[in-house]
């Protein structure tokens, strides 16, 4: 059975779980539209993590299955697979748009036309990097949306909707193809990746290398609650190997919640704090110096 949480994603149950109808498995493309920038005033770009702040928050009620940055690749999953999920307007008496399938699996894209991003504006969500794609697009085929676009693949920000296609075929809609909505992104959307041949397997299986000792790791200079920069990683795997986080958490640069909340733990359980404030979710130089020690037997 395919996996009903993304393996690649953040984990951010919200509950409120639904059945979905049964029937053809289907997709639904968004993108976030934060703001309204044009070619003349590009705007910069609005931050995964504000997003993602945002769907577990006051957005709760529009909140779609996956928050995907395709800048970053970060993802974030807010409802399994096989339940509803809500970045659709659903009318009461017609068809049930956010269930009307075995799965309706909804990707807000973060993006907007015309967003600024490294100093770069972009135009389209297709000319952004489109990181994680592969590993998004994989996981939802895995759950039997074919690779088709009923209603055609977006390419502007023209609508066409039609329920009697929608209630009959399976695939990948732009929100401007859902019946009973009058949005009009995604505007493009990604081409499905190629199949790869997997690689043949080698002759022999060769020895394995001695794993090299731990040595310190620096103090990550800017490293803080809600940021990307520097990455996360690092302070999430020495959490795990101390104890304070759990293995099955999945490591991203995002310095989320569960990040927050596994330092504030070490902080307590050590009596460290990096501001002053006993026991707050960040980590300072002396924390690290004493979670490296802790996690690697170095200092």
């Amino acid at each position: 059975m395919p996996e009903l949480w993304l393996p690649d994603a953040e984990h951010y149950d919200l509950g409120d779980h639904a059945p979905t109808d049964g029937g053809p498995a289907k997709a639904i493309a968004h993108i976030t539209w934060d703001r309204n920038a044009t070619r003349a005033k590009p705007q910069p770009h609005v931050s995964f993590g504000r997003l993602l702040s945002y769907f577990t928050g006051a957005g709760r009620g529009s909140a779609p299955h996956i928050l995907w940055d395709p800048f970053t690749g970060q993802l974030a999953q807010f409802y399994p697979a096989n339940s509803r999920s809500k970045s659709v307007a659903d009318k009461a008496g017609g068809t049930r748009t956010n269930r009307a399938g075995k799965v309706v699996i909804q990707v807000e894209a973060v993006f907007f036309p015309w967003t600024i991003y490294d100093g770069r504006a972009y135009e389209k969500l297709t000319d952004t990097p489109l990181k994680g794609w592969r590993e998004l697009h994989a996981w939802i085929k895995s759950w039997g949306v074919p690779n088709s676009w009923p209603m055609g693949r977006p390419t502007s920000f023209d609508s066409n909707r039609s329920e009697s296609v929608w209630r009959a075929k399976g695939g990948w809609y732009g929100h401007s193809q859902v019946p009973e909505n009058d949005h009009q992104d995604p505007g493009t959307w990604p081409v499905f990746p190629r199949s790869t041949a997997k690689p043949k397997p080698p002759a022999a299986k060769p020895k394995p290398k001695p794993k090299p000792k731990p040595t310190a790791r620096p103090y990550p200079a800017g490293i803080r609650p809600g940021s990307t920069r520097p990455s996360a990683r690092p302070l999430q795997q020495a959490l795990k190997r101390a104890g304070f986080m759990a293995a099955s958490v999945v490591e991203s640069d995002h310095y989320g919640p569960r990040t927050e909340a596994s330092v504030a733990a070490f902080n307590k359980a050590k009596g460290f704090n990096s501001r002053g404030v006993t026991y707050d979710t960040g980590i300072g130089p002396k924390g690290w110096a004493a979670l490296m020690k802790l996690a690697y037997g170095v200092q």
